[in-house]
């Protein structure tokens, strides 16, 4: 049985003290047995930071990456490798994000690379997917899906699908305040696990994790983790509300 993901994406959120506060305030308000994975991915300044607080404070959360370069190290200023996640104490990285292609021109090809080199690290890829306004007003979003998972997923081996998450984020969703109704994101996550089976098996469709990413608040989160293929959520915003968030974890622990 596949678990819950509750995934918190800070973006260009939070120094180190603040992260600090946020953690120390979620601890009063987390589940004490949580039924649902929970992820966050703090800037890269306070990975190693944020890694190093929740163990001291003995939360079960998962650090990560919100992207990083495919190659193992080089003249890239600026850029941080899967291994240096690793090192200051990451196990996921978000990978191909909707800011990332548009503000970045990250391309398919960049992300697909991105993906095997995490891998090949085993830093857990959360491959992140979806649509335009533009392209579901004219029907093209299912395409438009289809062709980000077959070109983000190009080369990988079908053994390493048990370490890999899929985000879907349709564009029109993220920091608009507008959400998917639960039946959109239910048939756009049927169509990516149909789609998978497709390609690379019912097994590997089974067993792979499919998350949905826009606007999320902890209104939504109980109708959204009722649909049969929606299996947990990326959070940006409410992500930063330590009390919003922690909200959404009881919710999701109970659903």
């Amino acid at each position: 049985m596949r678990k819950k993901i509750i995934a918190g994406n800070w973006k260009m959120h939070k120094t180190i003290a603040e992260a600090t506060v946020f953690f120390h305030t979620l601890k009063e308000e987390f589940p004490k047995k949580s039924e649902a994975l929970v992820w966050i991915a703090p800037p890269f300044t306070a990975i190693h930071s944020c890694a190093t607080l929740v163990k001291e404070l003995g939360l079960s959360i998962a650090i990560g990456g919100q992207t990083m370069h495919q190659a193992t190290q080089g003249a890239f200023t600026g850029e941080i490798s899967g291994a240096m996640l690793q090192e200051a104490g990451a196990s996921f990285c978000l990978l191909g994000h909707s800011e990332r292609r548009e503000l970045f021109h990250e391309t398919d090809a960049t992300v697909n690379a991105k993906v095997r080199r995490a891998l090949e690290l085993n830093l857990i890829p959360v491959l992140c997917i979806g649509e335009k306004d533009s392209q579901r007003a004219n029907g093209e979003y299912m395409h438009v899906v289809e062709q980000q998972l077959a070109a983000g997923l190009t080369g990988v081996e079908s053994r390493f699908f048990k370490h890999l998450v899929i985000a879907y984020e349709p564009i029109w969703a993220i920091g608009t305040g507008n959400i998917a109704t639960p039946e959109i994101a239910q048939e756009m996550h049927q169509g990516i696990r149909s789609f998978v089976a497709k390609r690379w098996g019912n097994s590997i469709a089974k067993q792979l994790p499919i998350i949905y990413g826009g606007s999320v608040k902890s209104d939504h989160i109980d109708a959204l983790l009722k649909q049969p293929d929606i299996d947990g959520v990326l959070i940006g915003g409410a992500a930063l509300d330590p009390k919003h968030f922690a909200e959404i974890i009881n919710k999701a622990s109970k659903s």
